[in-house]
């Protein structure tokens, strides 16, 4: 009954995993989708263009600022009631009466104003703009540098997609051989040659398998729903198998690496300071002369919809701000410690890439001397598996040597596989660090 139900159970899971679609893609397919889909790289791209949004409205620094107005009022405010009545050029003999003066009556007047304000030196201005186009420079950069590491995953996400394929098939072998042994072994059971203890033995290790086989059976699945992830697409039904099967990879890295100052998320911490630098000098000049244009045309009258009267005024307006209460140099005294909090912020973040980076060499560098071990490991349990094999055939060992053999011959050849998938991971985190 218990067979009955481990067949059960491995028909589900077959079923689960492999009865869904399976699409067969290459890595260079995936970098080709990842760039355009990825979410991460969406939101760096977001704030790329945000910043450059932002930086439209500096254009404020030399475009004119218009406005329009109709605007209605009664009064019978002496002041105000004769100089509307003055705007409306509608002024008499009989309004300079003292009595009409003093107490004139309710007057309606409806006035049309256009107003221009025109800048034309304000270095403030001109200082936050070179700010802002820094600010989107940086932002750019930070875009680049986020697409080399969503790269950096999707290729250690691929390895993670083959290693998961290359246990199954591997396990898939083992039992393929654990069946084989078993016939074997069921076959001098029937004759009376061994034990009953070493048929149960083998069904040990035949459910061993399954178990390890639906255990990495779920690894693809997870693998290629991260993948999926990565590309912002939906995973429901579909699972990924990659074209390309787990290599070792062969590469040449220095003993010494040293950290290229040209990395795009170190360009972006050094620009970041003429930000800072320009912000200051900005908060500085507040303190200079200010020269603006102004200008406006108006209409009056009495009815509505009527314009009568009209005039203008224009004039060039040359301004300092003396004192501010301080608070043009607290703006600097600020900007000044957010410009040294960052300069310590980069050397910290540099001094903490080169350790990452000195790390990550020696990880490379001792990961591929485990490739080499298990390499060596694996083939010593197969040969030793051989020459068991051999002898049981003729009787000379027991089943369950046989079968110890068998176990570390397929337990060594995974950890072949992950070590592979170790080494090529580091390096590839290598690379992404060095360049």
């Amino acid at each position: 009954m218990q067979k009955v139900w481990v067949l059960i159970l491995t028909i589900a899971t077959f079923q689960t995993v492999f009865s869904q679609d399976t699409i067969s893609i290459s890595k260079p397919e995936l970098e080709h989708k990842i760039l355009d889909n990825n979410l991460q790289v969406k939101m760096a791209q977001k704030e790329a263009e945000l910043a450059k949004a932002e930086l439209l409205g500096t254009r404020a620094m030399y475009l004119p600022n218009i406005n329009a107005s109709y605007t209605f009022s009664n009064t019978n405010n002496p002041l105000y009631a004769f100089g509307s009545k003055l705007n409306q050029e509608r002024i008499t003999m009989t309004d300079f009466n003292p009595e009409n003066l003093n107490s004139p009556k309710s007057i309606s007047n409806f006035a049309t104003k256009l107003e221009i304000q025109q800048p034309i030196i304000n270095m403030d201005a001109v200082y936050q703009k070179k700010a802002g186009q820094i600010k989107s420079e940086v932002l750019k950069i930070k875009t680049e540098r986020t697409k080399e590491y969503v790269q950096f995953e999707l290729k250690k996400a691929y390895m993670t997609l083959q290693m998961a394929y290359k246990m199954v098939e591997t396990l898939e072998n083992a039992r393929t051989t654990t069946l084989a042994n078993k016939k074997v072994i069921d076959n001098y059971y029937k004759n009376g040659i061994i034990q009953k203890s070493e048929v149960l033995y083998m069904d040990v290790r035949l459910k061993e398998i399954e178990n390890q086989i639906q255990f990495a059976k779920s690894n693809v699945k997870n693998a290629s729903d991260y993948l999926y992830f990565l590309l912002d697409e939906n995973y429901q039904n579909k699972v990924l198998k990659p074209s390309e099967p787990l290599e070792y990879q062969e590469n040449m890295i220095e003993n010494n690496p040293t950290l290229d100052i040209n990395r795009k998320d170190l360009q972006a911490y050094q620009k970041s300071l003429e930000a800072y630098d320009l912000m200051i000098k900005s908060s500085k000049a507040k303190f200079l002369p200010k020269l603006n244009a102004f200008g406006s045309f108006e209409m009056y009258d009495n009815k509505i919809a009527q314009f009568d009267a009209n005039g203008y005024l224009a004039g060039i307006q040359l301004s300092w701000n003396v004192f501010d209460g301080l608070k043009a140099k607290s703006e600097q005294e600020k900007y000044k410690a957010e410009l040294s909090k960052a300069q310590t912020e980069i050397q910290q973040y540099q001094k903490q890439s080169e350790l990452e980076l000195n790390k990550i060499s020696r990880q490379v560098q001792d990961a591929e001397n485990k490739v080499n071990l298990t390499k060596l490991a694996w083939e010593q349990s197969k040969e030793a598996y051989r020459i068991r094999k051999n002898r049981y055939d003729q009787g000379l060992e027991k089943s369950a040597d046989l079968l110890t053999s068998e176990t570390q011959m397929s337990q060594k050849e995974l950890e072949h596989i992950q070590a592979i998938f170790e080494y090529n991971t580091a390096l590839e985190y290598y690379k992404f660090l060095k360049n």
